[in-house]
């Protein structure tokens, strides 16, 4: 059997291993490399690698997906298919000048189509096709507009004031229907908002969702101990006590791994 050589980049650990357990269903790819950033895939496929297909993130905190293509430009390419969490980019224009695009949270049924067009194009021999036309792409879209920064300070409203809560300060945010609950420093702020928004405005490195509406600050987490089917419980340096949930817990995993050597 001829084995289809695939690269993953993304900077989400958590989305390399999505396409990497749905690659593992199909017996004709190989996963040859996982790369965490666009600097790591640039090497990668300008040392030569022997890659048939890349799975590409679009947006990456250091090098878009587009702009490791264009560090690339005057070099054969593998196939790619675009993947991205953000409709925003221009969809229509990937649909017309790469292989493929998907949209995150990945689809099983969308990735298996996906898969079979990338057999059609490896079997036709066309990625030299491709390749004018990823160089096309390059030309036609906008330089893609970098991801906001992260919040540091927390607006809150209320009656007659405005005052802000610096996000290095907050131990925890609880939801309740459409408001949340900020906990800082013995105090708790309201917010008409849902977990969900304020979870794109925080730095996913300080702050962990672990539950439907719970978000942390890790940096406040002092104990964390296994409770029954798969949920923790943490306890913060200030003594509170938070429960996790088990749909939440490879989350918490993949976050403990890091002080694991």
């Amino acid at each position: 059997m001829s084995f289809i050589r695939t690269l993953i980049v993304d900077d989400e650990p958590l989305a390399r291993r999505r396409v990497a357990q749905l690659l593992s269903q199909a017996p004709d790819f190989t996963v040859q490399g996982q790369c965490c950033n666009g600097t790591e895939a640039v090497a990668a496929l300008s040392g030569g690698a022997a890659v048939d297909l890349v799975f590409l993130d679009v947006q990456m905190p250091d090098l878009t997906g587009l702009q490791v293509l264009q560090q690339l430009h005057d070099q054969p390419l593998p196939l790619v298919v675009f993947v991205t969490a953000y409709d925003r980019y221009t969809l229509q224009a990937f649909e017309a000048h790469a292989l493929d695009y998907l949209l995150k949270p990945l689809d099983p049924d969308r990735f298996g189509r996906c898969l079979a067009h990338v057999r059609q194009r490896v079997a036709q021999q066309q990625a030299g096709h491709l390749h004018q036309q990823l160089a096309s792409l390059l030309q036609t879209l906008p330089a893609p507009v970098p991801p906001a920064p992260f919040s540091t300070q927390l607006l809150i409203k209320q009656p007659g004031r405005l005052y802000f809560v610096p996000t290095a300060q907050v131990q925890y945010l609880e939801a309740t229907g459409n408001y949340v609950t900020v906990h800082a420093q013995g105090q708790a702020h309201v917010l008409r908002t849902t977990l969900s928004q304020l979870e794109r405005q925080l730095d996913p490195g300080v702050f962990l969702r672990i539950h439907r509406s719970l978000i942390v600050n890790t940096q406040q987490v002092k104990e964390l101990r296994p409770w029954a089917h798969g949920e923790y419980l943490l306890t913060l340096h200030e003594g509170q006590h938070l429960t996790s949930s088990r749909s939440y817990s490879e989350a918490l995993q993949q976050f403990l791994k890091q002080f694991i050597s």
